[in-house]
């Protein structure tokens, strides 16, 4: 029978298979962003928003280069539901799968997925982290194209797109979202 995982066992598996603290470091901050932003958008599912990014780059760190195909076989494996599998695969669309964002919480992990590097690279660079730090100063490194360079613009903003919503605007959800605590 598949399941969901909750956050805590979709974090076990992500360790089972990734053991790079930035990647774990990664799927926790996505995980906690998609959690933060389906307490506005799909509430009560928050678990299940969380769980999803916490599990999307389940395969990157041993099978790069087969990223979201093998996250495909990995949690079908793990007997993981349909739907959790689907938004996993999506989050590559365009660039390793061709599996499309449909749901909205698809859509906000394609986006997020990169922004959040690009906002976790900008506090590291700031001496009070995210303290302080304000959208302004997000699009400023966004417009710079040699800062965090492997985080693809094109796909933030193609994410932002799906989503009906300017960078700007996304970018504000996500810096909130990742000053929580």
């Amino acid at each position: 029978m598949r399941y969901v995982p909750t956050p805590q066992q979709a974090l076990e598996l992500t360790k089972q298979y990734n053991k790079e603290e930035f990647h774990i470091r990664h799927a926790c901050t996505v995980g906690k962003v998609l959690g933060y932003l389906a307490r506005e958008i799909d509430p009560g599912n928050e678990d299940y928003w969380t769980a999803v990014g916490i599990l999307h780059d389940i395969d990157f760190e041993k099978w790069p280069e087969q990223h979201c195909i093998k996250a495909d076989a990995l949690l079908r494996e793990l007997e993981i539901e349909e739907s959790v599998i689907h938004a996993v695969v999506s989050h590559g669309y365009g660039q390793c799968s061709d599996v499309e964002p449909t749901r909205p919480m698809e859509k906000y992990l394609f986006a997020v997925d990169e922004l959040t590097g690009l906002i976790g690279a900008a506090a590291l660079m700031r001496p009070t982290g995210f303290e302080g730090m304000e959208v302004k100063s997000v699009m400023k490194k966004f417009k710079d194209k040699k800062f965090a360079a492997g985080c693809s613009r094109e796909v933030i903003t193609k994410g932002a797109q799906m989503l009906g919503m300017s960078v700007a605007d996304l970018a504000a959800k996500t810096l909130e979202a990742m000053k929580t605590p």
